[in-house]
């Protein structure tokens, strides 16, 4: 009878021969998620009758490149798992320094908003650091909309569905909100994307137009106006925009200490800003 080991094995093969960046950590991540079981915990020893079939479709799968947190039904996010499926953004890692930033910036801050929010992970994870805030998380898309509801249900974020480019975006908060945070579609249209992005992710969820600032550009006009003075906002950005953000902010008038920060591989990735203070 074969074994786990071998099983894995042939899966890491066949997954690097497909193009897969993490063959390896993939082949074990859907062992993991067959068993039921953490990753850090398989066992190399006897498993269910039915599962080599099984184990060896989802390989197939992912080695067609459908995503891994396809597969598996859901994303590791911070502190948390969020549910994901096709129609809606799969948080990246690199997200979670955005999200590391946001939690030095909650002891002092009640009203927290989430834009462009997809599954919800930045709101909910937040919502974990400090569940006496009042989170909002605001989402257009009808299918992101299914996982967003989903991912907060039990927790005490707020759902709403509106467009983040609208001027009259959340007018009843004007000058009332703490904190906000966006990874919004920020890719600039025709770049060149690995298959799971560009065939799975909702394009939606992706595009920004030729300089891909599109979206950006009104999230700032906006948090110039949502923001009361001394709020904070963190938005992420292609590595290529961040110069092009700082700008956004300082040419807008209503923004200091604006500073762009890296990721962990070092790229640029997301910019903050202070609301002014109004001047006496």
């Amino acid at each position: 009878m074969i074994g786990l080991r071998q099983l894995i094995a042939e899966a890491v093969e066949s997954l690097s021969r497909a193009g897969v960046s993490s063959p390896q950590v993939d082949a074990e991540e859907l062992a993991s998620h067959l068993l039921g079981i953490p990753r850090t915990r398989l066992r190399f020893g006897e498993f269910a009758p039915g599962f080599p079939e099984r184990y060896r479709e989802l390989v197939a799968a992912r080695a067609r490149r459908i995503p891994l947190q396809h597969l598996t039904g859901s994303a590791a996010f911070g502190p948390i798992e969020v549910f994901v499926g096709p129609g809606v953004f799969i948080p990246r890692p690199e997200t979670e320094s955005l999200y590391a930033w946001a939690t030095g910036e909650l002891a002092a801050r009640s009203t927290i908003v989430e834009l462009c929010a997809g599954s919800a992970a930045l709101a909910v994870a937040l919502s974990r650091a400090q569940p006496a805030a009042r989170i909002l998380a605001i989402e257009l898309d009808e299918r992101a909309l299914i996982y967003t509801r989903r991912n907060t249900q039990g927790t005490p974020v707020e759902v709403i569905q509106a467009d983040a480019t609208s001027p009259a975006l959340l007018a009843e908060l004007d000058g009332m909100v703490d904190l906000i945070v966006a990874n919004p579609p920020y890719i600039p249209d025709g770049a060149e994307l690995e298959p799971e992005v560009a065939q799975h992710d909702p394009p939606l969820a992706l595009f920004a137009g030729v300089d891909g600032l599109a979206i950006i550009a009104p999230i700032v006009t906006a948090a110039g106006r949502l923001l009361a003075p001394g709020g904070r906002i963190g938005i992420e950005h292609d590595d290529t925009n961040g110069d092009g953000t700082c700008e956004l902010f300082t040419a807008n008038g209503l923004f200091d200490d604006v500073v762009q920060r890296h990721d962990l591989a070092g790229r640029p990735r997301f910019v903050t800003a202070r609301r002014k203070s109004p001047t006496p």
